[in-house]
């Protein structure tokens, strides 16, 4: 009986010191999401700039409307390109992080997290100068006589996709590295010790051990990446508009607040989607408490 008593006040004094952020969560983004949501299902005034409140399911039929839907492709496509690069050079990376002395450790470590004390507008300027026409690359190339002129690197698709990748690697280095320095290493030990090859010690021992944390590096990386609508407008060109360019053209140039607001929400629940296969697939297990 005391024991319960004394477990009743623990959970009771864990409510009251969890209420603030539950409370700030239920203001600040449940209230924000359902907001958004009720005004995907209203009218725009024609007359003006504000909305009609008469329920439609208008912005959600143009939402998938075939030109809107390519642009939500390229979007994906664009996502998924981030991820698949970010694992081929974050898990490497997370791998070496954690298997090497912690001097060199902190070492690494510092080249992941340094970048982030800039903002993100900074790093993304200052490759827009590095890849410029008269930019330090396309210069160094012509003095090295590798090219005669100028290499388009700006307003194409790698850029976008090379600023997502450098902003976003960390995400994929971070949790490898937590996955990693978590393996009970006696298991590929005994691997090796039975005479396995040491790709098969890999597939079989390591890689299912670092799978949580590859997991939750990939939905880290990938669900951003559909938002950086910012990378596009600085590093791309016309062919490379994503859903968050759309969403922020139609709230800023349109006016257009409810077709906003329905392709935020399909945008949203296509996060939901991802971040729920990552739960049954195990994603629960995964330490993200760096995040």
């Amino acid at each position: 009986m005391e024991d319960r008593s004394i477990r009743a006040r623990k959970d009771r004094a864990s409510f009251l010191l969890s209420a603030p952020m539950i409370v700030w969560t239920l203001l600040f983004v449940g209230a924000t999401i359902l907001y958004v949501i009720v005004l995907s299902f209203l009218k725009r005034d024609p007359d003006g700039y504000g909305v009609i409140m008469e329920f439609t399911l208008e912005n959600y039929a143009r939402v998938f409307n075939a030109d809107y839907g390519r642009v939500f492709l390229r979007t994906l496509k664009l996502g998924l390109e981030t991820t698949a690069i970010s694992v081929l050079l974050g898990y490497p990376f997370g791998y070496l992080m954690g298997k090497c002395r912690p001097r060199w450790r902190m070492v690494l470590m510092l080249l992941v997290i340094v970048p982030f004390w800039t903002n993100a507008l900074i790093r993304v300027y200052g490759w827009r100068i590095l890849l410029m026409g008269n930019g330090p690359i396309n210069t160094v190339l012509k003095a090295l006589g590798i090219i005669e002129k100028p290499l388009k690197l700006l307003n194409t698709h790698g850029a976008v996709l090379l600023g997502m990748v450098y902003s976003l690697l960390p995400f994929m280095i971070l949790p490898v590295y937590t996955a990693v320095e978590k393996m009970d290493w006696n298991m590929v030990d005994a691997g090796r010790d039975l005479g396995a090859h040491p790709a098969k010690v890999f597939l079989t021992v390591t890689l299912p051990m670092t799978a949580p944390g590859l997991m939750t590096g990939c939905v880290l990386v990938f669900i951003p990446s559909l938002a950086l609508f910012f990378m596009s407008d600085l590093l791309g060109g016309p062919n490379d508009v994503l859903i968050g360019n759309i969403v922020n053209d139609q709230l800023l140039k349109s006016q257009d607040w409810p077709f906003a607001a329905a392709l935020a929400v399909a945008l949203l629940a296509v996060t939901w989607l991802i971040m729920t296969l990552h739960r049954r697939a195990g994603g629960k297990s995964t330490d993200m408490t760096l995040f």
